[in-house]
């Protein structure tokens, strides 16, 4: 980079612009011929008018050249390879997902019946077959967005409460850390995990819903990150301590399978992001991802099979 003159720019010493030959005496702008000017890009040299010039550290550049060296110019990344974000824009989104589901459930109950966690079965007798062995795979995630038994009161009403509280107590500073691409694919993949192992372990006619499986995943997220960050975890233990005590107390209320499934599932990945080597960490973070992914298709997979050949 040539040094800045005392008046911004560069001129060149014969007065004629770079590239316009000998005959005309007074320089244009490169993009605007029309326009004399005798201020130069200190990168290119070419003659601008103001509109096409930005200031920069040292004398002013020309508009090609800035974008040119900020494409060139390194991305500022999170601790853990993301890119930073002023906002905590994915955990209000998934806020607001779930509030809205919950007040149209409230509406219309019925529609949890479509949505909801379910292996294998059917709500009437003799009528057809629903579930996710029958093809109805994406309850593994819808499930993860819907309360049973919606309402200003009750069980749905503090189910709602206590997870979307949990969201907004450890989710921006997650989505701070990991990125908002990796902390949604934490909170996504920690809803469907849950949902497999309740798959696995649950009765297959007994139905499951709620977002507690993608809140255990970012509990085990927190954990993760605590720990790789050397900070103290004392806080966070307790917190997964109690909640899977009262799981497992009110197990015929609370589908402690899809907690604790997604508690493994967050805690893992997260893991698998937080503790990649810089060198290649995108790819290593992007790979552990499909891992994670291929193995709860293969597990989705095995279980149909043995859910409709009669293996329970």
């Amino acid at each position: 980079m040539t040094s800045d003159s005392g008046s911004g720019g560069q001129s060149r010493p014969d007065g004629v612009a770079p590239g316009t030959g000998g005959d005309q005496q007074v320089p244009t702008c490169y993009r605007h011929p029309g326009r004399e000017t005798y201020v130069s890009c200190v990168r290119c040299e070419r003659y601008a008018c103001p509109d096409c010039m930005r200031a920069a550290s040292v004398g002013q550049q020309c508009v090609e050249c800035v974008g040119e060296g900020a494409r060139s110019t390194r991305q500022a990344r999170t601790t853990f390879g993301g890119r930073p974000a002023a906002t905590a824009v994915v955990t209000w989104t998934l806020v607001a997902i779930n509030v809205a589901m919950f007040l149209v459930i409230w509406v219309r109950p019925g529609i949890v019946n479509d949505l909801e966690m379910l292996g294998y079965a059917s709500y009437t007798p003799g009528g057809p077959m629903h579930g996710v062995a029958a093809g109805e795979w994406y309850r593994l995630i819808t499930s993860a967005f819907v309360v049973p038994g919606a309402s200003l009161s009750g069980l749905g009403l503090m189910d709602i409460l206590f997870n979307m509280w949990a969201l907004v107590f450890v989710g921006p500073a997650l989505e701070g850390l990991l990125g908002r691409v990796r902390f949604l694919a934490v909170y996504l993949l920690s809803a469907v995990g849950g949902a497999v192992m309740y798959y696995f372990l649950a009765p297959q006619n007994v139905f499951a819903a709620g977002a507690s499986g993608a809140i255990f995943g970012l509990f085990g997220a927190w954990f993760v990150v605590s720990r790789r960050l050397r900070v103290d975890t004392r806080g966070i233990v307790i917190l997964i301590a109690i909640n899977l005590a009262l799981s497992f107390f009110f197990h015929n209320i609370i589908a402690w399978q899809d907690h604790i499934g997604g508690l493994l599932t967050g805690a893992l990945l997260t893991a698998a992001y937080a503790y990649a080597p810089r060198k290649n960490r995108t790819v290593i973070q992007v790979a552990a991802t499909v891992a994670v992914v291929a193995l709860i298709a293969i597990a989705i997979v095995v279980r149909n099979g043995q859910l409709t050949s009669g293996v329970v």
